[in-house]
């Protein structure tokens, strides 16, 4: 009798720790390429361990912080009914401002391994679909989801970014492995990252030309005007919706007419602001239609690829057994492809330990599994 009342008293105290743990705001740090990196988790009021919760990664802006970004894209209500975890990891910082290496430059801190790794660190501690992971962000929080759209897409299934654009160098160089679903908000009078472009960033036309036809949507959008409901807001949205694309992905454009630098529904007001609709309710909205293996695993043919690779860990020969064999890449934690070829047998013996990402392409379709070094 002892016996179960103390198994009854455990389980009450591991069921009543679960939830006095929801519904709130848990601040902690990794340690991730020689620092330590500090992140907000928010847990929902409808988490439970025994379902899994999707997982959306919300990146702040340049200056800005994880606190900050918590406040004014303001997820909470949304993620409590839907059930989805928002972590907000804050960037590095360049003097005193905190930012983001969106793909700005090599030398600088690696962003891309730390939101991949903060990703397994949270994966570890709490019950998380890995097909529903997703990457929203502020100017260049926004700039960092796309970076993260072209380097982890192996983890992200889709990306939404409000103000942010891409600088050039990345453009030129960004070769996404699959289809990534986008969606872009932005304000035609944002004076800091301008609607037409400049110098060192993209045109948001031409960002949304990149990734429609990266794709394959439709390259005619459907056009609808959003309700202008709060007139006293001075500005206008409209909807540009690129449908039809590989894998069944969209692309969604909200071009807010007369907008500035901000987050159309934020409880504050930083720049020109536009009321007409929730940006935090959009993006999510868009980022539940798409799960990861279903853009990265769908066959072409209708056939199920099925695949072997072992061993794994592996220390110098990896073998993959699959039919009708295209192609083999090897990606890196940055997104880099570090080895390629078209053969069943690999030689992994030079890769430096760590885990990887092996694309596995065949005449039916793609099948991506994670390699241990």
């Amino acid at each position: 009798m002892k016996k179960r009342n103390f198994i009854f008293c455990a389980f009450l105290i591991a069921m009543l720790s679960t939830t006095a743990q929801n519904q709130v705001t848990i601040i902690d740090s990794i340690f991730s390429g020689s620092i330590y990196r500090t992140y907000r988790l928010y847990i929902p009021k409808s988490y439970e361990v025994t379902k899994s919760s999707s997982l959306v990664v919300d990146l702040h802006g340049y200056t800005s912080n994880a606190e900050q970004e918590q406040a004014y894209s303001n997820f909470k209500s949304i993620a409590d009914t839907a059930n989805f975890l928002v972590v907000y990891p804050n960037g590095t910082k360049s003097g005193t401002s905190q930012f983001w290496n969106a793909g700005i430059s090599p030398a600088l801190v690696n962003d891309v391994a730390f939101i991949s790794e903060l990703i397994d660190h949270i994966k570890a501690q709490y019950t998380i679909d890995l097909n529903s992971v997703y990457a929203c962000g502020m100017s260049n929080g926004g700039f960092m989801a796309h970076t993260l759209a072209c380097a982890l897409n192996y983890k992200i299934a889709a990306i939404a970014s409000v103000t942010g654009s891409m600088f050039i160098p990345q453009y030129n160089t960004c070769v996404p492995n699959r289809v990534v679903p986008v969606m872009q908000i932005h304000g035609t009078a944002d004076n800091t990252v301008p609607y037409i472009g400049n110098s060192s960033m993209l045109a948001i036309d031409t960002l949304m030309k990149f990734w429609v036809k990266h794709d394959q949507c439709y390259p005619i959008p459907s056009i609808d005007s959003v309700p202008n409901i709060t007139k006293a807001d001075s500005c206008t949205a409209i909807h540009y919706e690129y449908k039809n694309g590989s894998q069944g992905a969209t692309c969604e454009l909200y071009k807010i007419v007369g907008g500035g630098h901000s987050w159309p529904g934020a409880p504050f007001k930083i720049a020109v602001t536009n009321q007409d609709f929730n940006a935090s309710e959009k993006i999510w909205q868009f980022f539940r239609k798409y799960k990861l293996n279903n853009m990265l695993n769908v066959p072409e043919s209708g056939n199920e690829v099925i695949v072997s690779m072992y061993p794994n860990p592996c220390i110098d020969q990896l073998f993959i057994e699959v039919q009708q064999l295209k192609s083999i890449a090897i990606i890196d934690i940055t997104g880099k492809v570090v080895l390629q070829s078209t053969q069943s047998e690999m030689d992994v013996q030079d890769l430096a330990k760590g885990i990887y990402s092996v694309i596995i392409t065949t005449k039916n379709g793609r099948v991506v599994k994670r390699l241990v070094k």
